[in-house]
């Protein structure tokens, strides 16, 4: 592994305003010296714009002085923005984390994810095709297991039967990431994250929806009968796994060809831990009470509805982290109520 220097560093983090993102980069503050932290994000609507902004102006809090950090709102799918952050800036490091998330959107709008996840990736890949960087890391997904059977889900498993356009393009970045590796010496890491939450994460997620409509006097309607389970991340573990594997790229190596292997590799980060979805919704509703966003005496029985499956979901996700435990000594261990606390407690001083 091949080790590197943050500090002093240009890096380059797409989809900055992001739940993830903006986490990333408010860390990034915290840990690193004199470093140029270039963000990029369209601010789409995917979900309430208000919510982005809401993390941008922290981070402008959070800037520390000694660090140079610009924000630039655009689309990696615009060719020509990219060329131009990358012929100004020239980042070091990326971390290319813009996509257009979520299953059940790609089965209706599947032209934002072709746009985003594919020629959005696709340019990033060619910037750094062109211009010299030490290390590329980008966000892919626990999606990519489709319907695998066997769990935990590892990086050593066959991930050829996606069954959503979402995890497809995610699988996608992989093979794209492993081509330019293998080309162009582009050290390449890909992050299968595993149901990433936390305070103000996105509303899409189920844990945000769930409260929005109980909140709302709402039913909430809870999949497969309840039978599911879910690896769920908080996202301070997910960026924690990413700082570290940030500093730690794939060796360049020469074959026995004389061709240079490809310096790419592909990591899990997931709680190891999957919970079982109506457990999950007990504990939402219990820290919800507790932080003042719902009444003691709130009703969840007659706001829940069990119902079938939705077409792109999968009854289980349930990451293997041996790989990460390995190279980088990290483990995601936030338990799931300490982290539904955190969001519960910040839901109330937001929506307040």
């Amino acid at each position: 592994m091949e080790k590197i220097e943050l500090n002093g560093k240009t890096i380059l983090v797409t989809g900055s305003a992001g739940f993830i993102g903006s986490n990333l980069v408010k860390r990034l503050f915290k840990d690193t010296r004199g470093t140029t932290i270039v963000g990029i994000d369209n601010m789409n609507d995917y979900y309430d714009v208000s919510l982005k902004e809401f993390r941008l102006n922290e981070l402008q809090k959070a800037k520390p002085i000694d660090i140079k950090y610009v924000f630039i709102k655009g689309d990696i799918a615009d060719r020509d923005i990219i060329d131009k952050v990358f012929a100004e800036y020239k980042p070091q490091i990326v971390v290319n984390l813009a996509a257009q998330a979520g299953v059940r959107y790609s089965i209706t709008n599947p032209d934002a994810y072709i746009q985003s996840n594919l020629i959005g990736f696709y340019n990033i890949l060619e910037a750094c095709r062109h211009n010299p960087i030490e290390h590329l890391v980008y966000a892919s997904s626990s999606s990519v297991y489709g319907a695998n059977k066997k769990i935990p889900y590892s990086t050593d498993d066959k991930v050829d039967n996606p069954i959503s356009l979402y995890a497809a393009t995610k699988k996608s970045n992989e093979l794209l990431a492993h081509a330019y590796s293998k080309l162009y010496n582009i050290p390449s890491t890909g992050l299968r994250f595993f149901t990433v939450y936390g305070p103000a994460g996105r509303p899409d997620m189920a844990y945000f929806g769930f409260t929005n409509k109980l909140r709302k006097g709402e039913t909430i309607e809870i999949f497969n009968y309840g039978n599911c389970k879910r690896d769920f991340t908080y996202v301070d573990d997910i960026v924690e796994g990413v700082v570290r594997i940030m500093q730690g790229a794939p060796e360049k190596k020469t074959g026995d060809d004389g061709l240079p292997l490809p310096p790419y590799a592909v990591y899990n980060i997931g709680n190891n831990q999957p919970e079982n979805l109506l457990d999950f919704v007990q504990i939402l509703q219990e820290e919800l009470t507790r932080a003042g966003v719902l009444p003691a005496d709130y009703d969840f029985e007659a706001h829940k509805r069990l119902v079938p499956m939705q077409a792109g979901d999968v009854p289980v996700t349930y990451a293997d982290t041996t790989a990460l435990e390995r190279d980088y000594g990290f483990k995601p261990s936030t338990p799931l109520r300490e982290g539904l606390r955190r969001f519960a407690e910040w839901y109330k001083s937001f929506y307040a």
